[in-house]
């Protein structure tokens, strides 16, 4: 096996001890209000916040983000975005010993966590309202949901993402993006639409197979295929511009040309107006979650990924070579725009 085990001890009401200012994070050390619990186990905390975007210079991308959530309920085995739930959890305990305090069953590890304890940035639209300088911004795109989802069900309840949208409103000519799994972005179809009039907005339905059965055995939680391409419908029928970001292709898993071409046949019954992809990255963080779903669910592939990700994150130059000129063909052959990759949104 290629995790060891975890030990847990018992330790109870985790305490925060945020010091990092560069994540936008109130200063100070309290105890985080409970928002709301749920019998399933999670269990959602107010974080205070003092700013909402991360610069292109923090995160080294090309690119604004916003993440209304940290940690999200889907928790996707693949997700990358563990290892920044995990330090703040361990940060809200005071702890570094890689363990923070859930809900009800006693302690576990921090990166189990990420889809149990989610701290919600309830303040989040009204830090925007007062922050948010579009001659700072410039040119470049703000995307929402870069790293948790930003309409996982948790929206339903606090609405953080579309009080976002509503703060936008009073802005103009920004590029705008958002990348999903959830249907529940129809609910804001009135928003969006609005959005798309005095904005450049970009929707990315983020799918990484058109099987729901091969689907729930990489992400047990989130919303199924078809359920995501019936939203994405109702986006683009309503005038949205909207596509499809297939991330991760998983090689040996969701990589062939039939599977990936059936996900482009229906994106395009849809009407995506793009659909690109990416490669599997493993990070530390996406280890601690994938390997094991790795190992229980398609034990004959562990090898190849030994030897793909053994000492480094990314499948290997030539295996995204090949996967980049595998996507371009496909879509070619589905009339999609050609491009390489996501490194931002799509234009309008």
């Amino acid at each position: 096996m290629w995790l060891g085990a975890l030990r847990v001890k018992t330790e109870r009401r985790p305490k925060v001890a945020i010091t990092q200012g560069d994540l936008g994070l109130d200063l100070g050390s309290r105890e985080l209000p409970v928002l709301d619990e749920r019998g399933r186990g999670a269990r959602f905390l107010s974080l205070p916040v003092r700013q909402v975007l991360n610069s292109p210079a923090t995160t080294g991308m090309e690119f604004w983000s916003i993440n209304p959530y940290i940690g999200c309920e889907f928790g996707c085995s693949y997700c990358y975005a563990r290892k920044t739930h995990e330090w703040t959890m361990e940060k809200q305990a005071g702890r570094t010993d890689g363990h923070a305090v859930r809900a009800s069953a006693g302690p576990s590890p921090a990166w189990h966590a990420f889809e149990h304890e989610i701290l919600v940035k309830d303040t989040a639209p009204e830090v925007l309202l007062r922050t948010l300088d579009p001659t700072r911004i410039g040119k470049a795109p703000i995307v929402i949901g870069t790293a948790t989802d930003p309409y996982q069900p948790a929206e339903r309840r606090f609405r953080i993402t579309r009080r976002l949208l509503e703060a936008l409103l009073l802005h103009r000519g920004l590029h705008l993006g958002i990348i999903t799994k959830s249907p529940l972005i129809v609910r804001d179809i009135d928003v969006l639409t609005a959005i798309g009039e005095r904005h450049r907005l970009s929707v990315n339905i983020s799918i990484a197979s058109a099987d729901a059965v091969l689907l729930r055995r990489i992400e047990a939680r989130s919303p199924a295929p078809h359920a995501r391409l019936r939203a994405l419908e109702r986006l683009t029928q309503a005038g949205i511009n909207a596509g499809v970001l297939v991330a991760p292709i998983l090689p040996g898993i969701t990589d062939g040309w039939p599977a990936l071409a059936t996900l482009m046949e229906a994106a395009k019954e849809a009407g995506a107006r793009w659909v690109v992809g990416q490669a599997l990255r493993l990070g530390d963080a996406a280890r601690t979650g994938f390997l094991p779903v790795l190992e229980r669910q398609f034990p004959d592939l562990v090898s190849r990924y030994q030897q793909r990700y053994g000492r480094t994150d990314s499948a290997g130059k030539d295996y995204e070579r090949a996967l980049a000129r595998r996507i371009l063909a496909l879509q070619e052959t589905f009339g999609f725009p050609l491009r390489d990759g996501m490194r931002s949104p799509p234009p309008a």
